[in-house]
C-alpha cells in the first residue's frame, strides 16, 4: 500500500497510535478552543462520514448548534485505503446561506476533503464554510482551518470508535493458522508499536470467530 508523502510504509510494519476516549474528548476541546478564538461562529456542522461523525456530534454539543448533518464518503477500508475516494451516501440538507463548519478525523493524503468540497458545491452556496478535524497530518496536501493537533511524524492513528475494524485488519494480515493471544500481542506491540489490553484483544477475535488456541477462516 502507499500514502501520499510517506515511503516505505508497509501494512505488516505500519506504526500506529491508539487514541483513548479520553484523548479524543480533550482534543476536541482543544479544537472547540481554537474555533471560539477565532470568531467563527457555524450554524450548521456537516460530519464526514464515517470518522468524521464522532467528533462532528461532540463539536455541535460544545458549541450549542443543533443543526448537524453527515455524509460518507469510502476511501478506506480499516487501515488499507481504497484506489479512490467516493461519495456512497450524499448530503440531505442544503448549506445555501448557511456558516458550516466541516468535520473530520484526520486529514491523511487530503483525497477526502477534495472529493467533501466537490460534494458540497452541489448542495448549495454556503456564506461561509470552514473545516476541522482532530489530527492533521503534515503530509496532508490540505490543510484544514482548525485542528486540535498537529501530527508531525506519520503514524496510522486508530480512534476509539474504530478499534476492532483495524485492529482485526491486522490480526488477519498476520496469518496465523491458530489465534495464539500471547502472540498476536506481542506482534502488535513489534509490528505497530500498539499496547493492547486483554479484554480488547478479546473484542477483536470475538468479533473475528477466533478464539484462543482455535483456527479460523480468513475469508470472514
Amino acid at each position: 500500500m502507499g500514502f501520499e508523502g510517506v515511503s516505505e510504509v508497509t501494512f505488516e510494519s505500519m506504526r500506529c497510535e491508539l487514541v483513548t476516549w479520553g484523548a479524543f474528548h480533550s482534543r476536541c476541546r482543544r479544537l472547540v478552543t481554537k474555533i471560539r478564538q477565532s470568531g467563527f461562529t457555524p450554524d450548521l456542522i456537516v460530519g464526514i462520514g464515517r470518522g468524521g461523525c464522532p467528533p462532528a456530534r461532540v463539536v455541535a454539543d460544545f458549541l450549542g448548534i443543533m443543526d448537524l448533518a453527515s455524509f460518507k464518503i469510502e476511501h478506506y477500508r480499516g487501515a488499507k485505503p481504497d484506489v479512490d475516494a467516493v461519495i456512497k451516501y450524499p448530503l440531505a440538507a442544503s448549506i445555501e446561506g448557511r456558516d458550516v463548519l466541516l468535520v473530520d478525523d484526520v486529514t491523511d493524503s487530503g483525497d477526502t476533503f477534495d472529493v467533501a468540497f466537490a460534494h458540497l458545491t452541489e448542495r448549495g452556496t454556503p456564506r461561509k464554510i470552514k473545516s476541522a478535524v482532530l489530527d492533521h497530518k503534515v503530509i496532508s496536501r490540505y490543510a484544514p482551518d482548525y485542528f486540535g493537533r498537529k501530527v508531525i511524524k506519520w503514524r496510522w492513528i486508530i480512534y476509539p470508535w474504530a478499534v476492532i475494524e483495524d485492529l482485526s485488519g491486522f490480526v488477519r494480515a498476520m496469518n496465523l493458522d491458530v489465534a495464539d493471544e500471547a502472540t498476536i500481542k506481542q506482534r502488535l506491540a513489534d509490528e505497530h508499536g500498539l499496547r493492547v489490553s486483554d479484554a480488547m484483544l478479546a473484542d477483536v477475535l470475538s468479533s473475528m470467530g477466533m478464539n484462543d488456541g482455535e483456527s479460523w477462516d480468513q475469508t470472514l
